[in-house]
């Protein structure tokens, strides 16, 4: 049987996302609650649709953000092609931490970083392990 390795970090995945004008402010610059939807985009992408969705038909489960804790360094302006990229770890069976970063094409440091707690729930809304199968997938993507 598995045991779960906590606090260790996954590979790096890179998600690009193309800025829109619809995404920023009458400025050019991306409105910051934007951020967050590009950082659920890639950890969807990470985890992976199809998964997240038989998760949720087949177990009745389903991820929440606990918390979350995003700092902008710098803005990110229209038509730039960002660069998300995400690392997680479990932290117990219950929950995973999701840090990522947004930069822009060839910045020096990242334009925005977060760090996001997420926690499985069932359909109840309560707490509930993650299953061993989703757990598996993800740590087998970890180096």
């Amino acid at each position: 049987m598995m045991t779960l390795t906590t606090n260790q970090l996954s590979a790096v995945f890179h998600f690009p996302v193309q800025i829109y004008y619809e995404d920023t402010d009458f400025s050019g610059v991306v409105y910051h609650p934007n951020f967050l939807k590009y950082f659920e985009r890639a950890r969807e992408h990470v985890i992976g649709a199809q998964e997240l969705n038989q998760l949720w038909q087949q177990h009745g489960l389903g991820f929440a953000v606990y918390r979350s804790d995003m700092l902008c360094h710098d803005g990110v302006e229209f038509a730039d092609i960002i660069d998300v990229r995400t690392q997680f770890s479990f932290e117990s069976k219950y929950r995973t931490v999701w840090r990522q970063q947004i930069w822009r094409p060839a910045a020096s440091k990242p334009a925005v970083t977060a760090t996001i707690e997420m926690v499985c729930m069932n359909k109840k809304r309560q707490l509930a392990p993650m299953p061993l199968s989703l757990i598996e997938q993800l740590s087998a993507q970890r180096p």
